[in-house]
């Protein structure tokens, strides 16, 4: 682990970890916490493999700090991946901000957001305060998993740092914005769950009949945006009539 960042970059053989998974999987490991840095090699060596697949490749499953790498036992073998893998460059993964950065609205409190001043109370800060911080934060979308859509979004500030609530909801309804820990996240649709909830977004994260499926991507950035009821209720029609299209900003084309 003390190889700098050139050297890191230069071949990513130097910092990784290869690590197996059964017969026909390894898994790479990139780093030993949560970090935005070591979460772009994985994303970065995921699209890099996908976009060339090896003989043998299977699939790939990026998570906050490793790679599983799934192969066919009779097209390759772990050596030979873990070679190529190991050989790869990842420059542009160690400077490269988010391509694309979603602006999500959400109406804080009330209903949807039965938590907030649980929350506000158990950090000491006032509901405004909470809501400033959490909407003030640029976050990144370190994985997805959970619920097809949920993504685990981070880092959230210090100071709204909580664990999960001691008793989880049977319910929580789709589009729920919610904390725990270091992460915020949204509820793409509705099931158990025991994250604290702050506020409600009218957006759809999940549609099957979509390509992709998912709205967000693995290092994508999320910005909360506050709005009134009527302005959310506006956006839950337009969403509702199929003519409502998310808002980005430094989108790349």
């Amino acid at each position: 682990m003390g190889d700098d960042t050139a050297t890191t970059a230069r071949r990513l053989g130097a910092r990784a970890r290869f690590l197996p998974a059964g017969d026909t999987a390894f898994a790479v490991e990139f780093g030993e916490c949560i970090d935005p840095a070591i979460n772009a090699l994985v994303h970065r060596t995921a699209a890099l493999l996908a976009a060339t697949p090896p003989d043998g490749l299977v699939e790939t499953v990026p998570s906050f700090r490793s790679l599983l790498v799934h192969y066919d036992p009779l097209a390759t073998n772990a050596e030979t991946l873990q070679r190529l893998i190991g050989d790869l460059e990842l420059d542009e993964a160690l400077t490269a901000g988010p391509s694309r950065i979603w602006r999500v609205p959400v109406l804080y409190g009330g209903a949807g957001g039965a938590d907030l001043a649980e929350v506000a109370a158990a950090t000491a800060l006032s509901e405004a305060e909470v809501i400033d911080l959490h909407a003030g934060t640029l976050y990144r979308v370190y994985a997805q998993g959970f619920l097809p859509g949920f993504a685990y979004l981070g880092d959230l500030p210090a100071s709204l740092d909580l664990p999960r609530r001691t008793n989880p909801r049977v319910r929580v309804p789709a589009g729920s914005v919610a904390i725990a820990q270091r992460m915020t996240g949204i509820y793409p649709v509705e099931s158990p769950g025991g994250w604290h909830l702050i506020g409600h977004t009218p957006l759809r994260f999940f549609d099957p009949g979509k390509a992709p499926p998912t709205l967000f991507a693995p290092g994508d950035g999320v910005r909360f945006v506050p709005v009134d009821a009527d302005a959310h209720a506006a956006t839950a029609s337009a969403v509702a009539q199929g003519c409502y299209v998310p808002e980005t900003e430094g989108l790349s084309t």
